[in-house]
């Protein structure tokens, strides 16, 4: 027989609580701010909620059938109504992790903000190379882009957006693979021009806007007034022909 606690194991509150105390002291130790801090903790929690949610999504169809129709039918309902119930929890945990930022007009773009820059570089680098070995473009000027291409955005966005950067690299991976072979580092083209951002990490982020959002694109492009030509060469170099 099991003692007490023994058995499967959860975290309590005090537990949870302590480990975010630990990784406040830890990043502000490193120069993070709380408040930076706070927003990635309610964005991993919210991103834990949403995971849960379609896990129990996928046991709404798998009711064992040999526990018959009425069994079934009783699954159904409790896995649609526990599905239901937990999708409004991400919602809400969502929304409290961009309190603040998430203006009510669906459309307003709030200032782009340090750690939403973080959080773009960290998505679009690790996609940037698996297509090409190397960065050459300067790391201030990655950070003026990512803030334009991030301008296009309202704050529930910004907050997903490295999901929708990932499906869009998937999506286009036969198109990236040769603009970065024809354009890109190693390549015959030099960096200084019309195909500069090419060498960027940005270059992803930038093209998945150009699909999604050019005209606020070009409107944030201005306003940080950044070389329009680099925009231009890389809307040329994405619309060639392939050879």
């Amino acid at each position: 027989m099991k003692a007490a606690g023994e058995g499967r194991h959860e975290l309590d509150a005090v537990s949870v609580l302590n480990a975010k105390r630990t990784l406040h002291h830890l990043l502000e130790a490193a120069g993070i701010s709380s408040d930076e801090t706070e927003e990635l903790l309610e964005l991993v929690e919210a991103g834990a909620v949403a995971l849960a949610h379609q896990e129990v999504e996928q046991l709404v169809g798998e009711a064992p059938e040999r526990k018959g129709e009425a069994y079934g039918a009783g699954w159904l309902d409790g896995a649609r109504t526990v599905a239901e119930a937990v999708g409004d929890l991400a919602e809400r945990a969502l929304r409290q992790a961009v309190a603040g930022r998430a203006a009510t007009a669906p459309d307003a773009r709030p200032p782009v903000r340090r750690m939403e820059v973080a959080r773009a570089k960290a998505a679009a680098v690790p996609l940037y190379l698996s297509f090409t070995p190397a960065s050459d473009l300067d790391p201030e000027v990655t950070d003026q882009v990512l803030t334009a291409v991030l301008g296009t955005m309202g704050a529930m966005r910004r907050a997903a957006y490295a999901g929708r950067l990932t499906e869009f690299a998937t999506a286009q991976h036969v198109r990236l693979e040769r603009l970065y072979a024809e354009y890109g580092p190693g390549s015959s083209i030099a960096i200084h021009g019309r195909y500069s951002l090419v060498h960027s990490p940005t270059s992803v982020a930038v093209l998945e806007r150009l699909a999604a959002a050019p005209e606020a694109l070009r409107e944030e492009w201005d306003a940080a007034e950044l070389p329009p030509a680099w925009l231009d060469g890389l809307t040329a170099a994405w619309g060639a022909p392939a050879d």
